[in-house]
């Protein structure tokens, strides 16, 4: 038997190519949505990729198995409480697909969804009996389990997810120790709270260390995986609707995306309607961009914040620097299929166009700090979350999570200098774009965020905090 685990970092996700090397034939399970890889080393291996499986409806990305249906005609498999549109086996508890050495049995493991599904593989050359791993999909992480919390099984409430999800933990810790654990997601997905950025443990190893799989009652189980849960992205109830219906691929949707257009042509988009969205990063973005541009740059949590800050409705243009293929291919991951195209000759094309421009104020920490003496002093605006904020702040800064800055936007005044802030940076870039577009003018982005802020030793509320590796922490004494 043949086991790849694929690692999407972006993403947080994790996909497997399973294979027999005698039959020649190949599953795989919980694909991207740009199939490529897979392809490529069923190509090499000389591999017929004849099923796919999906554990759940993913809410965080589209995933390949049409794809993979219609390049590799591969037979999608879903658990049999899965309501999909297109055709696909329908796999009830203890169900097998059977191919040379590989034995794959469906463990019916509900809780994140209702259709959830956890995949026993068996390796026949080694052992007929004992699993060689078990792919969880979001039931359990290492470290951690799905949260039942997300809205994507529409009409069923947390609390008999959460129900489901106790039995689901329950079956799987019966599995042997020795039982390789390999889930869809780590450290940096939004479908769990507490994920490790190990991609792959053991059974025994999870009932030692994950805080879920330790005895104890229902009650405490519900407060603990339904407590602490970070917000979720909008897009999740798209993706995990679009994922159960029938769609077109995403060659087919890339290739009405990636269509260069003038100046004129963008210009024509937005004033429709069009959205856009500029992938460059910050310090280029506020040094030149075009007039009521979104900035998320590629390099950075872009797949989470596109999804919470872009509208499925509105066309999208894309504005980058050489990668706006990337960038395209990436909306595309997360279910964004109304891209108009990209600004050709990105800003270079904007050279004879100066009344399309702005330029966005960048203000150092010690900059900040002197203007806070000053009679006209700005106004602070922190763009993390409230849990971010509680941590450590700026005395007398405001906290209106980016997340929710559009609903909000009349809390910050008009008649003030405004100074944003998150923890790095690359919030408060999209905070400030998203306030040139509503119209404001006096608008500033502190460089480095709260972290620049602490390094330089300048105060906070608690005084006592210090950047620590890539956390913020509080200093004892």
């Amino acid at each position: 038997m043949y086991l790849k685990q694929y690692y999407l970092g972006c993403l947080a996700h994790a996909s497997y190519l399973i294979a027999d090397e005698q039959t020649k034939t190949a599953a795989v399970v919980d694909p991207q949505r740009d199939i490529e890889q897979y392809l490529q080393d069923a190509k090499a291996g000389g591999y017929n990729i004849r099923y796919v499986f999906l554990t759940h409806f993913h809410a965080d990305f589209l995933a390949g198995h049409i794809e993979l249906r219609n390049q590799a005609g591969a037979q999608i498999c879903m658990g049999r409480r899965a309501q999909a549109e297109f055709e696909h086996t329908a796999l009830s508890d203890g169900d097998v697909i059977e191919f040379g050495d590989v034995r794959i049995r469906t463990l019916e493991t509900p809780g994140h969804t209702p259709e959830g599904i956890s995949l026993l593989v068996f390796d026949r050359s080694s052992s007929e009996t004992a699993p060689h791993a078990v792919l969880t999909g979001d039931t359990l992480f290492i470290g951690d389990v799905g949260r039942p919390d997300l809205l994507a099984s529409i009409g069923v409430t947390a609390e008999e997810l959460a129900a489901m999800l106790y039995e689901s933990v329950g079956r799987l810790r019966q599995l042997p120790d020795s039982t390789l654990v390999y889930p869809a997601h780590g450290a940096g997905s939004l479908c769990g709270k507490s994920l490790s950025k190990e991609t792959v443990s053991t059974i025994g190893e999870q009932k030692k260390s994950n805080y879920a799989l330790q005895p104890m009652s229902f009650e405490q189980f519900r407060e603990l995986v339904t407590s602490e849960q970070p917000e979720a992205p909008g897009y999740f109830v798209y993706d995990a609707i679009r994922n159960r219906q029938e769609r077109p691929d995403l060659d087919r949707t890339l290739k009405s995306s990636l269509k260069g257009l003038s100046p004129e042509e963008v210009l024509q988009l937005q004033q429709s309607g069009a959205q856009i969205l500029d992938v460059r990063e910050s310090i280029d973005f506020e040094g030149a961009s075009m007039k009521g541009a979104l900035n998320i740059g590629l390099k950075g949590k872009y797949a989470t914040w596109a999804g919470s800050m872009l509208s499925h409705e509105a066309p999208i243009v894309v504005i980058g620097d050489d990668n706006e293929e990337e960038a395209i291919m990436r909306l595309g991951r997360i279910g964004f299929d109304n891209v108009a195209g990209y600004l050709q000759g990105g800003m270079s094309s904007l050279e004879q166009h100066p009344e399309l421009l702005q330029t966005i104020s960048r203000q150092t920490a010690a900059a900040l700090s002197e203007s806070r003496d000053q009679q006209q002093a700005p106004w602070i605006l922190d763009v993390r979350s409230e849990k971010e904020y509680a941590i450590v702040h700026l005395e007398g800064s405001h906290n209106i999570p980016l997340t929710h800055l559009r609903e909000r936007i009349a809390e910050i005044p008009v008649d003030r200098p405004v100074v944003v802030h998150c923890e790095g940076g690359y919030r408060s870039a999209i905070a400030v774009s998203l306030l040139c577009q509503a119209g404001r003018t006096d608008i500033s982005d502190l460089v480095g965020g709260i972290r620049a802020w602490i390094a330089m030793r300048l105060p906070t509320i608690p005084e006592n905090t210090q950047v620590c590796g890539t956390k913020i922490c509080e200093v004892a004494g």
